[in-house]
């Protein structure tokens, strides 16, 4: 009888429903995609590694720092910059200033000042115009640095991916975009991100 009776639990225990579950498919990203993520997150490492590397050994003696190339000293510089800039950009984009183009790159839209929220007048008030352009194209120039670094990571890239590794990165930046972003979608259209 009680084994009777631990079946017929075990039974209505296996039909019943403990949780709503809501399983939601993200894309799944190529293997281009995650090689080039992959590159990406391999700089910003060796970036944080140089911020923390000390000129001074255990005994007190100053070390020379490791030689690196001049490619990557540049790209770990375009990764300082992208750092520096990164609440100029943020502003920028909750103005409606800027926007992810589909080529990696940031798209500079006409500094409206019409529209501001009350909390950011200040702000971007401190901004004119050739300040805002010079802000845009060190960030673009950055980006094309570390698109480069990218390429040059990786022995089966050549020159000619480029613009292939250009639209992964628009589309990464696009994904990472925040709601109310401009992102520029593949088909050239701009559009307003949404949840």
């Amino acid at each position: 009888m009680k084994k009777i009776f631990i079946v017929l639990f075990l039974t209505a225990l296996a039909g019943c429903t403990l949780a709503d579950v809501n399983v939601e498919m993200l894309s799944e990203r190529t293997a281009l995609e995650n090689q080039v993520l992959g590159s990406y997150n391999a700089l910003d490492s060796q970036m944080l590694l140089v911020a923390s590397v000390r000129g001074v050994d255990t005994s007190g003696n100053i070390t020379p720092p490791p030689r690196h190339s001049r490619d990557y000293k540049n790209a770990i510089k375009a990764m300082q910059v992208l750092d520096f800039h990164a609440d100029d950009l943020e502003l920028f984009k909750r103005l409606g200033w800027v926007g992810e183009n589909n080529q990696g790159l940031v798209e500079a839209f006409p500094m409206d000042v019409s529209d501001i929220p009350e909390n950011l007048k200040d702000t971007a008030a401190r901004y004119s115009k050739d300040e805002f352009n010079f802000i845009i194209s060190k960030i673009n120039e950055s980006r094309k640095q570390i698109m480069q670094r990218v390429i040059d990571m990786n022995e089966n890239l050549t020159e000619s991916d480029f613009v292939k590794i250009s639209h992964i990165f628009g589309k990464l930046n696009a994904e990472n975009a925040q709601p109310g972003d401009k992102i520029q979608s593949m088909d050239g259209t701009w559009q307003i991100k949404r949840k």
